[in-house]
């Protein structure tokens, strides 16, 4: 099967990018200076994400937000207008199918969803759909989508497309959402993100995916900022710093929002699929757990990795990594939840040998815009 690519793929290739298969798409993994470096950057200034490979669902008619409310773990209906949320779809026994983020614009919402489950996500939502009252379009084909992060993002974005109508993308609250227009094209632009750093998440029409792209770096080189693009490695290492989820590694059909941590994203007094069974989950509580653990002796641990304690098998490792802030070797691991406690000793298997870990203080990096 020939691999999705996104409009600025030609982009990518001629800039240096490596590219892997991910979710059948062809997407930059890292360019030329390395993930390492990449990771840096938006720590310390700024870099621009190509994420035209997400989902949109768009969602309108009169019971949208009613329909949403049902299928979707937040408060939904808590929305205003130009306001966002991030939520997840579950199953009636509390297995996540997905996390989402829920944009509500002004006469229909957009919700953002992972390049692997669009389909199967599109597929849930029409199967729930009502009678009456909700219209659903996958509005993927129509969408790039960039994510621009770091501490330097914002003073791109202002001095690119801040106007007296919109005013400055930095005068817009964390979570909501404004439009703009960036090289000529009109845009919405979410002051949200996957990295623990400040910065904005932009839907441009596909047809001007290359314009706005390098408007981006030509205005940050205009101002001194440095920015560079960014691949999937870093983007990993960025967003497994300060805890957020990946699907398919924290999250998946047989994990809940309880044992991932994420109750905070579950708001358990209303009715949704699924929320029956996280309450007495939340009740009575789960039998593993999400944690954090740093290597103690120098391994790289990976997806799938036996957790050890005492000499017995108690767990496996859903993300390992190299954290590059600071500077260790990390994983988020699924152990019983006696385990889960900060200071627990364990080990992690890690190509035949055991290497000692250290359950720690999540999240490893503190996201600079709390």
């Amino acid at each position: 099967m020939m691999l999705q690519t996104t409009p600025l793929h030609k982009w990518h290739g001629a800039n240096g990018a490596r590219f892997i298969e991910f979710a059948n798409w062809s997407m930059p993994i890292q360019y030329g200076s390395g993930s390492i470096e990449e990771h840096r950057l938006v720590r310390r200034s700024a870099g621009l994400f190509d994420v035209s490979h997400m989902g949109q669902i768009m969602v309108r008619g009169n019971a949208a937000g009613e329909f949403l409310d049902r299928l979707i773990t937040s408060d939904v209906s808590s929305l205003e207008d130009n306001q966002s949320i991030y939520g997840l779809l579950c199953r009636q026994d509390g297995g996540v199918i997905d996390d989402v983020f829920v944009y509500k614009l002004s006469g229909e919402w957009l919700v953002v969803v992972n390049a692997a489950n669009a389909a199967r996500d599109l597929a849930w939502f029409q199967t729930n759909l009502p009678a009456g009252g909700v219209e659903l379009t996958d509005a993927s084909p129509r969408f790039a989508m960039f994510a621009l992060q770091g501490p330097r993002a914002i003073d791109v974005m202002d001095s690119l497309c801040g106007s007296e109508d919109t005013g400055n993308v930095g005068g817009v609250p964390r979570f909501s959402a404004v439009r703009a227009t960036i090289a000529g094209a009109e845009c919405t632009i979410g002051r949200t993100g996957y990295t623990g750093e400040d910065g904005v998440e932009i839907f441009a029409p596909a047809e001007h995916a290359t314009a706005i792209w390098e408007a981006i770096f030509a205005e940050a080189g205009a101002l001194d900022i440095a920015c560079g693009p960014v691949g999937l490695a870093a983007r990993d290492s960025l967003r497994f710093e300060p805890g957020f989820a990946l699907y398919g590694h924290e999250l998946t059909e047989e994990i809940s929002p309880i044992q991932a941590r994420l109750k905070w994203a579950c708001n358990l007094e209303k009715d949704f699929i699924g929320a029956e069974a996280l309450r007495l989950q939340a009740e009575q509580g789960v039998t593993t757990r999400l944690a954090t653990v740093q290597l103690v002796e120098r391994g790289v641990p990976r997806q799938g990795h036996t957790v050890i304690s005492g000499g017995t098998e108690v767990g496996y490792v859903a993300s390992g990594m190299y954290a590059p802030t600071i500077d260790a070797y990390c994983a988020n691991v699924f152990v019983a939840s006696a385990l889960a406690r900060i200071g627990t000793e364990l080990e992690i298997e890690i190509r035949g040998n055991r290497k000692r870990a250290l359950v720690v203080k999540r999240p490893l990096y503190k996201p600079a815009y709390r």
